[in-house]
C-alpha cells in the first residue's frame, strides 16, 4: 500500500510545490488540508481545487473560524494571555487549531506522516510537531523547507518545470502570518532592529496619528466570555471581528517588539491585534473589579506561565490543561460591562459595571457614609509589620 502524507496547505507557492516535492522525495501520496482561521484571502474551494491540480490525491478544507475563536482565542482572553507582557499569541493560537484538523485527516485517510512548511529556525515547527505528537504519537512529521532544503528559488524552478497552476510572482519583502485574532509581520528591512516600521507594513490597523473622532464601546462579559458589544449579542468570533474593525480604525493593537523565540534566538516582530488587545484590556479591567485580591495575584503568575506554554507549542500538554481549569474557575464571577474609548492607538477603560463587583463604594469613599472602621488600622499595621520589626531590631544592632 502506498504511504500517505497529510500536508498543511495554505494555497501559496511553497505548499503548492511541496505537494509534488514530497511525492518525488518520498514516493507517498499527498492529502492537502487547508484550515480557515480567519486569515482572509482566497475562497476555500479555489484553494482545494488548486491542491488537486498540483497533484494532491485528496484535498480537504475546513472553515474553522468559530472553532478557532471559541476554543483557542477565548481561553487566551480569559487568561489575559500576553507573551512577554505584550504579544497576544496570534500565530501560536492558530497552530493547535490546524494541528487538530491535520491529525483528524491523517486518521481518516490512513496517513502515516504529517508535513508542514516551516523552517528550522522558527517556533512553528515546534508547535506543529509537538502538537501532532501529543494527539497522535504514532505519526511522523516532515518539513520540506527544513528537511529537504526546499528553498524559494528551488520552489519556483520546480513550479515552472512542472507547469503548476500558481503564479510565481516576486516574493513580498515580509513574512506574514495572519488570522482573525491578529497579524504577524517579520523579515526584510525589519530585521535591522534600528529601522522603524513603515506604514505599508500594516493592514489591520489605520495610522493612529491620523486625526479622527474617538470611538466609545461597551463590551459585556459573562464568566469571562464577551457576549455583547454595545448591548447587541455577539458570538466570540463576532466580538473579535467587530473590534478588529473598530479598534483597528483607531490604530489600536500595533506592537513592535524583540521577542525570545523558543529555539534560542531573539527575533524582531511587528504585530497587529486590534480586537485581541481591546478584548484583553477590557477583560483585565473587569477582573480588577470582580476577582478577589489573592486569587488575582496568583492568576497573574498563571497567566505568564500559560502564555509561555502556548507560545512554546505545548497547547496539548498536561500542565496547560491543568492551568485551563484554574483559569476557568478564576473567571466564574467575571461578568459585567466595560466601557472603553478607542482613540489614538489606545484602548482606554473609563467605566465599569458588574453585579459581581467586589468594589464597595461605602468602604472606598472618603466622604460621609464611609463604613471602613479606621480604628482597626493601627493594630493591623502593628501585627502585619511585627516580623519585619523584630528582624530590624536584630539586624540594626
Amino acid at each position: 500500500m502506498t504511504e500517505r502524507v497529510v500536508l498543511a496547505y495554505s494555497g501559496g507557492l511553497d505548499t503548492s510545490v511541496a505537494i509534488g516535492w514530497i511525492a518525488e522525495e518520498t514516493g507517498a501520496e499527498v492529502i492537502a488540508v487547508a484550515v480557515d482561521v480567519g486569515q482572509g484571502g482566497e475562497d476555500l474551494d479555489v484553494i482545494r481545487k488548486r491542491a488537486l491540480a498540483c497533484g494532491a490525491v485528496e484535498a480537504e478544507v475546513a472553515d474553522a473560524k468559530d472553532e478557532f475563536a471559541e476554543e483557542y482565542c477565548l481561553p487566551a482572553i480569559k487568561a489575559n494571555a500576553l507573551y512577554m507582557d505584550r504579544y497576544p499569541l496570534v500565530s501560536a493560537l492558530s497552530r493547535p487549531t490546524i494541528v487538530k484538523h491535520l491529525v483528524a485527516a491523517a486518521k481518516k485517510h490512513g496517513a502515516t506522516t504529517v508535513a508542514h512548511g516551516c523552517t528550522g529556525k522558527g517556533n512553528d515547527q515546534v508547535r506543529f510537531e509537538a502538537g501532532i505528537s501529543s494527539l497522535a504519537p504514532e505519526l511522523k512529521c516532515i518539513a520540506p523547507v527544513r528537511d529537504y532544503a526546499m528553498t524559494r528559488d528551488k520552489a519556483i524552478a520546480f513550479c515552472e518545470a512542472k507547469q503548476l497552476p500558481i503564479a510565481t510572482t516576486k516574493k513580498s519583502p515580509y513574512s506574514i502570518d495572519q488570522n482573525v485574532f491578529g497579524r504577524a509581520v517579520e523579515t526584510g528591512f525589519l530585521e535591522d532592529i534600528w529601522n522603524a516600521p513603515i506604514e505599508d507594513v500594516y493592514d489591520y490597523t489605520a495610522n493612529p496619528a491620523t486625526p479622527r473622532e474617538a470611538d466609545e464601546v461597551i463590551i459585556t462579559f459573562e464568566r469571562g466570555v464577551p457576549v455583547a458589544i454595545d448591548g447587541k449579542p455577539v458570538t466570540v468570533l463576532q466580538a473579535i471581528q467587530q473590534l478588529n474593525e473598530r479598534a483597528g480604525a483607531q490604530g489600536v493593537g500595533r506592537i513592535d517588539m524583540v521577542e525570545d523565540r523558543l529555539v534560542g534566538i531573539k527575533s524582531r516582530e511587528i504585530y497587529e491585534a486590534p480586537g485581541a488587545i481591546a478584548l484583553i484590556t477590557a477583560h483585565q479591567e473587569l477582573e480588577n473589579v470582580t476577582v478577589e485580591r489573592e486569587l488575582a495575584r496568583y492568576k497573574r503568575q498563571v497567566e505568564q506561565r500559560w502564555s509561555e506554554l502556548v507560545y512554546d507549542g505545548l497547547w496539548f500538554s498536561p500542565l496547560k490543561r491543568a492551568l485551563d481549569g484554574f483559569i476557568a474557575e478564576a473567571n466564574e464571577h467575571v461578568s459585567g460591562d466595560i466601557r472603553m474609548t478607542l482613540h489614538g492607538g489606545r484602548a482606554v477603560v473609563n467605566g465599569r459595571k458588574s453585579a459581581q463587583s467586589l468594589y464597595d463604594f461605602n468602604l472606598a469613599t472618603y466622604d460621609t457614609g464611609d463604613t471602613f472602621d479606621q480604628s482597626m488600622a493601627k493594630g493591623f499595621i502593628e501585627i502585619f509589620g511585627l516580623s519585619s520589626k523584630m528582624a530590624a531590631k536584630r539586624d540594626l544592632v
